[in-house]
């Protein structure tokens, strides 16, 4: 049984804080064996810390979170970046295309670009898995919704931290049923069902200060943008 960290931001998302050997470290750190870093439509960091994962203990999964033109996207094993703004279907398509593993993170938070706010039940069932479980949410409505909604359709459940700082790596984890430390044991495992999800809510102090540090990168980089 493997504990995996399947959502978490580096610096190179716009709104994450931590260069990835902080993620890496605090991954080995909480005692997980592997870690998927998914920045917002960006997969360079993500990539490189799959390659040097091996150096912390850890199997490193490549991935991303698409932006989709229904919400958020998890791609979990894909090595080349998924463009944003494609129909919910084609972002799936795209993503098992490369091998990789469609999984559709906090689908009934509508603020945070949750898909549930633009596609229908059937839809949403034809990921590969539904993140039931959040760390991110300031309540346990949503993540009590996609529970229930994965339970009805049969559907692989996973958990994440969503951390944007190094910090809350690991604040939830996603048990893989697998004893192969692999990339593709551990997609298989989540494509067959072999998870189950447990996690913290992130203190709503935390939580707070990572969407108000987030809001700070985003005009930084808006500003510098405009002087280029």
């Amino acid at each position: 049984m493997l504990s995996v960290e399947l959502h978490a931001h580096s610096s190179l998302s716009y709104d994450g804080r931590d260069e990835i050997d902080l993620l890496l470290e605090q991954a080995s750190a909480v005692g997980l064996d592997a870690l998927a870093i998914t920045d917002h439509d960006e997969i360079d960091a993500s990539l490189a810390a799959a390659e040097r994962a091996d150096e912390y203990g850890l199997v490193g999964i490549p991935g991303i979170e698409i932006s989709s033109a229904a919400g958020h996207v998890l791609g979990l094993g894909v090595t080349e970046r998924v463009p944003a703004g494609l129909s919910f279907g084609e972002t799936l398509d795209r993503i098992r295309e490369q091998g990789g593993v469609a999984v559709v993170p906090h689908p009934f938070q509508k603020s945070r670009s949750g898909v549930m706010a633009n596609i229908t039940g059937s839809e949403l069932a034809e990921a590969d898995a539904i993140e039931v479980y959040n760390s991110r949410l300031l309540t346990g409505r949503g993540n009590r919704k996609a529970q229930q909604f994965a339970e009805r359709r049969g559907l692989p459940q996973t958990a994440g931290s969503d951390a944007h700082i190094s910090e809350m790596v690991g604040q939830a984890v996603t048990r893989i049923d697998t004893d192969e430390r692999s990339t593709a044991a551990i997609l298989d495992a989540i494509r067959d069902g072999r998870t189950s999800a447990e996690g913290k809510r992130t203190p709503w102090r935390i939580s707070f200060r990572q969407a108000a540090g987030g809001a700070k990168r985003r005009v930084k980089n808006r500003v510098a943008n405009l002087l280029e």
